[in-house]
């Protein structure tokens, strides 16, 4: 009868790993007259997913990007990991300042229209159910999705730049999450007050976190000095909950 009862169970457990197990394959899409790439994760099953455009660090499409689009598929979007610096991945913080003021502002906001248009196009997406997420510099860029593509379903901001323009904050239609830290010398707490502060004087839907022991990139575990382990269980636990409530239309008690 044990015997039985364990053998359920490791085939429970394999069933359940398969269910969530996510494999990336790269794709290429035109972005004007380039073609560029990215890599694409969809969950298992079958359906129409809701969809994000996965935005890398200043480092680039590195391997902990790929691991957030994975567990992001894990919870039931296509995601697509964008690659802004077309093959390159930085090593030092040098390297990725350098490839960072390379890319030309222009062409990434392209690639990352290119992006969402994409994910429009595959079968298995809710068109209508397209968000943007991204950290550090993919931060920024994910409210710059949220600027220029008016049927964006959601926005979530890990401490990228910010804007307080109210003629363009007026063009955004999605809904925001914004997560950032206190001790964030880049992005002040001052910074994201004024920013939520302007966002709701248009009456725009905004959520906004600031975690009071953490910096910049708290959430990456690569950031050795930085990285606070709760504050970025807890980033993930909110992501997870508004991306339900915007993207999957779910009621989150």
């Amino acid at each position: 009868m044990k015997a039985s009862v364990g053998l359920l169970l490791i085939f429970v457990l394999v069933l359940t790993a398969s269910a969530l197990a996510v494999d990336g394959k790269s794709v290429s899409y035109k972005s004007g007259d380039e073609t560029v790439q990215g890599i694409l994760y969809t969950p298992a099953g079958k359906g129409r997913f809701p969809a994000l455009v996965v935005i890398h660090e200043w480092w680039g499409l590195n391997d902990w990007v790929k691991e957030q689009a994975s567990k992001l598929a894990d919870q039931g979007y296509v995601a697509l990991a964008v690659d802004l610096y077309r093959g390159k991945v930085a090593k030092t913080p040098d390297e990725a300042h350098e490839i960072m003021r390379g890319v030309p502002e222009d062409r990434a906001k392209r690639d990352l229209h290119a992006a969402v248009e994409f994910l429009k196009s595959q079968s298995n997406v809710q068109k209508e159910r397209i968000g943007s997420i991204g950290w550090c510099m993919g931060g920024g860029y994910s409210l710059d999705v949220a600027l220029q593509e008016p049927d964006l379903a959601a926005a979530v901001i890990n401490y990228g730049h910010l804007a307080t323009d109210e003629a363009a904050l007026k063009k955004i239609n999605a809904p925001i999450l914004g997560l950032f830290g206190a001790q964030d010398r880049g992005i002040t707490p001052d910074d994201v007050h004024k920013f939520e502060a302007a966002m709701k004087q248009l009456g725009k839907k905004i959520d906004v976190h600031i975690f009071s022991d953490a910096g910049h990139a708290f959430e990456n575990p690569n950031n050795k000095e930085g990285y606070r382990p709760e504050d970025a269980a807890e980033a993930w636990d909110r992501t997870v909950e508004f991306l339900q409530v915007t993207l999957k239309k779910q009621v989150v008690y």
